[in-house]
């Protein structure tokens, strides 16, 4: 019996979230919300529509869509095996989805809706999870805004202009959300055939140099030579530079479509980079890849999103031909951008942004009054309006300070003003205060 009391005394550890996860908090999650519904605004324009796919999948998914050799299969997926529950039961591999585009396009296979005959344009929200090391934009559990568009050949899904219109909205994208000075990348991988043949030529090159490479890049240089010229391994650069240009071994076809591709974006005037690093390492892309850099919030690692087209991930996955082309933004990096740029604004005027108020906190005098302030509260959030109530409980000092810090305008509900419904209401930013009736009530909140 003493033992159970002294153990009922201990003192339990603190919990916290989990390294590489952390809340979001409400004063942050509006500039979060105010870039979701500005995607999904745009998405919408673009003729869009969204799907939202689970959260886990077989592993079997990824090890064939994304590649075995990548380090996302390799080292960064949280894999368990979901035990069986009967004898007549197999046990499954199961992962949380370190990337959305191959359940996009395995719900496309499962669902058949290839056979509409129309092009698909799909665009999620959601949270991935990958197994790497912590760093600043980066977390274990992030979430991600990404689109695909995909289809039969027929419905156009092989044209350069798809690539074109994804590219042309994605420029769109972030200049509403007021992301300055983005900068795009472009470079094409080719067709499978172009890309094996550029996988050999890369193998022949790094052969004589891998082993004065970091070890990582010793190993890619072997699995997977195409992620080594992803590498930000400084002591690998000059060795990189030297290493032969993709676009040395694409077919006419190939170069044909990026043509047309640039074509099309010079013609809508989005400005863009060739990069012939631009590689991506995952192995289903083909031909067209891209990248949208910034300068500002996010360091050295300064990849915003990213993405391309991959003609022969379904065919990979058992399904139908079914030619494609994806992205996917990092949104906990477009938020440090965001937030980083809203800073350099304030540093700059010599003040701090202005916080979101509420339109109204109302403020019964005395605790007979708070079913009444409840009521005049519904009244005013049924118009519209964004209304916190307080408590006849407090002191009118104290009233006056919670409103002041929440809301544009104060109104007190007293005795007299519930008998004559004429309410007093204080504006903060001018220091007016006047009886305003009922009736006007929601006219003057809204100024």
């Amino acid at each position: 019996m003493s033992q159970k009391n002294e153990n009922s005394g201990a003192k339990r550890p603190t919990l916290k979230a989990v390294r590489g996860t952390r809340d979001l908090l409400p004063d942050q999650t509006p500039l979060w919300n105010r870039v979701e519904a500005t995607a999904r605004a745009v998405f919408a324009r673009y003729g869009f529509g969204e799907i939202r796919t689970p959260m886990f999948e077989d592993t079997s998914l990824f090890s064939r869509a994304v590649g075995e050799e990548t380090d996302i299969v390799g080292k960064e997926m949280f894999t368990w095996e979901d035990r069986a529950r009967a004898a007549s039961e197999k046990a499954q591999s199961l992962t949380l989805r370190p990337e959305n585009t191959a359940g996009v396009v395995r719900a496309y296979i499962e669902h058949q809706l290839g056979e509409t005959g129309t092009l698909q344009k799909l665009y999620y929200i959601a949270p991935q999870f990958r197994r790497e090391r912590p760093q600043k934009g980066r977390y274990r559990q992030f979430w991600q805004i990404g689109a695909e568009v995909l289809g039969p050949p027929t419905s156009g899904s092989e044209s350069p202009l798809r690539d074109a219109e994804v590219l042309e909205m994605l420029s769109s994208l972030l200049n509403e959300l007021g992301i300055r000075d983005w900068r795009l990348d472009l470079n094409s991988v080719g067709n499978a055939e172009d890309r094996a043949r550029y996988n050999a030529a890369l193998r022949d090159a790094l052969a004589p140099v891998k082993d004065k490479m970091s070890p990582d890049n010793q190993r890619r240089a072997e699995t997977n030579p195409l992620r080594v010229l992803d590498s930000k391994d400084e002591a690998d650069q000059e060795i990189i530079d030297g290493l032969p240009k993709i676009a040395d071994y694409l077919g006419e076809d190939s170069k044909a479509h990026f043509a047309a591709v640039l074509a099309a974006l010079d013609a809508c005037g989005v400005q863009y980079n060739l990069n012939p690093r631009l590689v991506r390492g995952l192995d289903y892309y083909t031909r067209t890849t891209f990248e949208f850099t910034v300068t500002t919030g996010l360091g050295t690692q300064n990849a915003l999103l990213g993405g391309g087209r991959y003609d022969g991930l379904s065919e990979m996955l058992g399904g139908p031909r079914a030619p494609g082309i994806g992205f996917a933004i990092g949104e906990d990096r477009l938020i440090l951008t965001l937030q980083a740029q809203a800073e350099a604004d304030a540093a700059a005027s010599g003040s701090a942004p202005a916080a979101t108020k509420m339109d109204a906190y109302v403020a019964p005098i005395g605790t007979a009054q708070n079913p009444a302030a409840l009521a005049l509260a519904h009244d005013l959030r049924a118009a519209g309006l964004a209304v916190e109530v307080g408590d006849g409980s407090f002191k009118l000092g104290k009233s006056f300070g919670a409103a002041d810090k929440l809301a544009r305008h104060v109104v007190l509900v007293g005795e007299d003003e519930v008998a004559t419904n004429v309410f007093t209401v204080k504006t903060f930013a001018t220091g007016e205060q006047v009886k305003t009736a009922k009736d006007s009530l929601v006219e003057k909140l809204r100024v």
